[in-house]
């Protein structure tokens, strides 16, 4: 976990960095930091660090989209649950 801390703060991106969604007209925030914690409990986190080393050497704006999705499927996944 600490290694895509590293990763992040040398490429100048904040874990405090938020994403914004909207799902049924309800706002959902998450932090970068959030989604890397809430992936690395899961049984899906070396799946998650493998992606994240694949996209870690491309550009700020690729790891952005990057967890963009990563995000949405944590929100899908958890309102999923809840149907």
């Amino acid at each position: 976990m600490q290694e895509i801390y590293t990763i992040l703060t040398m490429k100048g991106i904040s874990l405090d960095s938020e994403i914004s969604y909207e799902v049924n007209n309800k706002p959902y925030t998450l932090t970068y930091k959030f989604i890397i914690d809430s992936f690395l409990q899961t049984s899906n986190k070396e799946i998650f660090i493998e992606s994240f080393n694949k996209v870690s050497s491309s550009n700020a704006k690729n790891i952005e989209k990057f967890f963009e999705q990563m995000g949405q499927l944590l929100l899908m996944g958890s309102l999923s649950k809840k149907i």
